[in-house]
């Protein structure tokens, strides 16, 4: 286990440094798609350990070198309002490859679709709960079963189905860390009501749509993007050719057999560095010396706590948990350098959430996603920080938060020169808030904290060691920040219900 621990720490950490090296170097300037080939030749150095599967690993690198080869071969760029869909393309096309493999499952998945049609009832409430906000800040394409995300719902609609287990883990996982389409359930249902149609006929369309991701999700992918106005590449070329490229891989994971809900996911989560997170928007951002600093301390922090913990690990879950809970003590540990805390943040972030839902209805259904991921990013680190500081009571030296018995290594930030000096940034005499206004500016775009090509890496890894088992979306209470601080919503969540 200790070759396979090793192995996903320096598997994952190349996959974070290529994003992070290569964004420090042309910060500022113009983005193209080659400069993305260093993540891709960090994914190419990945492979299986003893006990680990290929079918999996191969899932994950030929849909990175898929991806890479093809948006090469139709675009020079992507402009950023097309990046966040870059990710979106590929679990549409997988779901039909396995809807032609196996015609049990699509039986099933038509099954769902006529359940979805009759859950006009349970799709409009939460459909309206959603456009009012009724739920406070949340996710509605979290990865998780959180009250008001297409998992949960999802989950509620596959209770009422009399189809395999094993379908409906398939269902469920290929709407939450697989993505199926860029659609947010109860987008459809807000603007119509604000188009001026009824109550019910916003419900009529929105359940039309829900149905249509499942029953032909490439083509109501490519709708989607035309009705967003997507320009920089010919989607349905893109689909096209993935769905070719991807042939050999989800052939040898059906023969190896491979969870389904396992199939759906790895392609997804492991391309938004190629042109998502190395992309013309994070050069633009990231011109920001501050914002460009709070991502590169954050990554040494996780870099050297996993490379000091890893003797003592005895399970791949450990360097997951100690991944993002490192990064997470980081990220709250430089709100604290400003006199903030996590508390603070979600008080503010969901006060303002609830504005937010007045002046805009017809905001899009994914707005606050990672405000979410911030403030639940936060909160996680400020339970980890607060605990280590009052173990540490009035004793000097150097503050060290653990993650599961394993110790946090702060340094990185304290050494940052960029963060150890506020005063370079701002009025030099009343520079007090540099580093928090550069932490919210990373509220809308915490990918690189939370670490996205960490976590992607690390759970090709775990999902490889377990093959047969859907990993996704997690069966775990999520502890969300805004429902543990402010809102009421733990008795909508979905989380020990998944099927």
């Amino acid at each position: 286990m200790q070759e396979v621990i090793k192995k996903m720490i320096t598997e994952a950490m190349a996959a974070q440094h290529a994003d992070v090296n290569q964004i420090e170097k042309k910060r500022g300037g113009k983005f193209v798609i080659d400069d993305t080939k260093v993540y891709v030749d960090a994914v190419k150095d990945m492979k299986p350990a003893s006990g680990q599967s290929k079918a999996v690993f191969s899932l994950h690198k030929d849909s990175v070198n898929a991806h890479f080869e093809i948006l090469k071969g139709l675009t020079n760029t992507i402009r950023p309002e097309d990046d966040p869909f870059v990710e979106h393309y590929q679990t549409p096309v997988i779901l039909e490859m396995l809807y032609d493999a196996d015609p049990k499952f699509r039986k099933s998945v038509d099954a769902f679709i006529k359940a979805v049609g009759k859950a006009a009832a349970l799709i409009g409430k939460e459909s309206a709960r959603r456009y009012a906000g009724f739920y406070g800040p949340t996710c509605v394409v979290d990865f998780a079963l959180i009250p008001g995300s297409s998992s949960n719902i999802v989950n509620q609609i596959l209770k009422t189905v009399n189809i395999p287990v094993a379908h409906k883990q398939t269902i469920l996982a290929a709407k939450s860390w697989a993505m199926n389409t860029s659609y947010g359930i109860g987008d459809v249902f807000a603007h119509a009501l604000e188009g001026g149609a009824t109550l019910a006929d916003a419900v009529d369309r929105e359940v039309a749509m829900i149905q249509s991701i499942y029953d032909t999700p490439v083509d109501a992918q490519a709708k989607l993007m035309d009705s967003v106005g997507q320009s920089s590449f010919d989607c349905r070329k893109y689909m096209k050719q993935y769905r070719t490229k991807m042939q050999a891989a989800v052939k040898a994971s059906l023969n190896e057999g491979v969870h389904y809900g396992n199939i759906v996911t790895v392609p997804a989560y492991c391309v938004g560095d190629v042109a998502h997170h190395i992309a013309q928007s994070t050069y633009n951002m990231c011109k920001d010396d501050v914002i460009m600093a709070v991502i590169e301390a954050v990554t040494e922090v996780m870099d050297k706590t996993l490379h000091a913990a890893a003797p003592k690990m005895k399970s791949p879950h450990d360097v997951l948990s100690v991944a993002t809970g490192s990064s997470a003590a980081a990220a709250e540990y430089i709100l604290e350098l400003d006199g903030f805390n996590a508390i603070m943040v979600v008080d503010m972030l969901t006060k303002r959430y609830h504005n937010y839902v007045q002046l805009y209805p017809k905001r899009s259904a994914a707005i606050e996603l990672h405000n979410c991921d911030f403030m639940d990013m936060v909160y996680r680190g400020w339970k980890i920080v607060d605990k280590a500081r009052r173990m540490q009571s009035s004793e000097p030296g150097a503050l060290v938060p653990k993650v599961g018995g394993f110790s946090v290594d702060l340094s990185p930030v304290l050494k940052n020169k960029v963060l150890a000096n506020p005063q370079w940034y701002a009025y030099p005499a009343c520079a007090m808030t540099v580093r928090f206004s550069a932490m919210m500016r990373l509220s809308d775009y915490p990918c690189l904290l939370t670490s996205e090509p960490v976590t992607a890496t690390l759970m090709t890894n775990i999902i490889a060691l377990d093959k047969e088992v859907a990993a996704a979306p997690a069966r775990i209470c999520k502890d969300c920040a805004s429902a543990a601080l402010m809102d009421f919503r733990h008795c909508s969540c979905q989380w020990k219900e998944a099927v």
